[in-house]
């Protein structure tokens, strides 16, 4: 049986902001499949330090050469995706959360002709490998009188990234620009049903692993059939380990990566917002202490602060303070900070986006 504090050391290896990083940033969100990034300052430095410094272009260049998107491919939240892979992903999930929107529609005043205009205005925009800014495209919309209500344009541009007419590309002026996915991934990977279940469970437990069937129905928000159809293909190249008596899965290499970086998960990190190593499963209790889970969300709110992890758990909050010379890092412990910790946050130097 494998102890619970050992699940939280793995998951750090495992997610590669421990051992060995990735070598390049679009093998970074690839191993993990997809990264939250609703706060995309955040998400970009969540894959930064997860990558090896040798890749100078970084996430940005990712995202500029078209190898990495930003889309809503599960949980209505936005993920940064490998490019070749956002398709299948939404082959899987937009039915389902499609259907599931449509009181939301309701409410804006939202109908498939509305939608239809939207389309029809955005392909006219930028067919021909043109961007347009968030701005840009909500400015159009408004010109074209389908605004007016708060949140229309945010579900408008959701609807149409949803159904994979639209996503976000090149990041440019410290901003992403939307293009048409057609043209900006114009040869992604195209799995079967049954396969793509497959591929996104072999991913998930091998890029997040330890992590239980629960995990994976709560990341992807498939159906628990659809789950266990994507694990039964998976299992035959994922180990198995007993935590208190509950399944979880991971690569069958994690367990040899941790007993050769043990050190080096067993140190400090700050982590940004949003990480996968808190978003990543539906129970955190491995890294996050379910009585501390309020100081990491306030309220509840799904606002997820930076976390400090000391020894693979969350012991405190930090943030960024001051400017220029004099910008440093604040944190606040859950209760106090061993010296050791404290030193650790104290040299600490915030991973930059991109």
């Amino acid at each position: 049986m494998t102890a619970v504090k050992d699940v939280a050391l793995l998951r750090l290896v495992a997610q590669r902001v421990a051992g060995p990083p990735s070598p390049t940033a679009t093998e970074t969100v690839r191993h993990l499949c997809a990264m939250q990034a609703q706060d995309l300052p955040a998400a970009l430095a969540a894959v930064t330090l997860r990558t090896s410094g040798d890749d100078d272009a970084g996430i940005v260049g990712a995202l500029e050469r078209g190898e990495v998107v930003r889309s809503w491919p599960m949980r209505g939240t936005l993920h940064l995706v490998p490019a070749e892979d956002l398709r299948w992903m939404l082959d899987l999930t937009t039915e389902r959360l499609i259907t599931g929107a449509a009181r939301r529609r309701r409410q804006l005043g939202i109908d498939d002709p509305m939608l239809d205009r939207a389309l029809e205005l955005a392909v006219d925009a930028l067919t021909g490998g043109r961007s347009l800014s968030r701005g840009e495209l909500m400015g159009l919309w408004e010109d074209a009188d389908l605004l007016g209500v708060a949140q229309r344009g945010y579900h408008l541009l959701w609807n149409l990234a949803q159904r994979g007419f639209l996503c976000l590309g090149p990041y440019v002026d410290g901003e992403q620009r939307i293009v048409l996915l057609e043209e900006w991934v114009p040869a992604p990977r195209r799995l079967g049903r049954e396969e793509a279940l497959g591929e996104w469970a072999l991913r998930y437990f091998r890029g997040h692993g330890p992590a239980t069937l629960r995990d994976f129905v709560w990341w992807t928000k498939l159906t628990v059939a659809d789950a266990r159809a994507g694990l039964a293909l998976a299992r035959p190249h994922l180990a198995s380990i007993d935590v208190d008596g509950t399944e979880h899965l991971l690569d069958p290499a994690t367990p040899d990566l941790l007993a050769e970086h043990r050190a080096d998960a067993r140190g400090v990190y700050l982590l940004p917002a949003f990480d996968e190593i808190i978003l990543g499963y539906q129970d955190r209790s491995p890294t996050l202490p379910p009585e501390h889970a309020e100081r990491i969300v306030p309220g509840g709110n799904g606002m997820f602060r930076p976390v400090v992890v000391a020894a693979g758990r969350a012991v405190g909050t930090w943030r960024r303070a001051g400017s220029g010379a004099a910008r440093r890092i604040e944190a606040e412990p859950f209760t106090a900070f061993t010296p050791a910790v404290e030193t650790a946050v104290e040299n600490a130097r915030p991973v930059p986006a991109g």
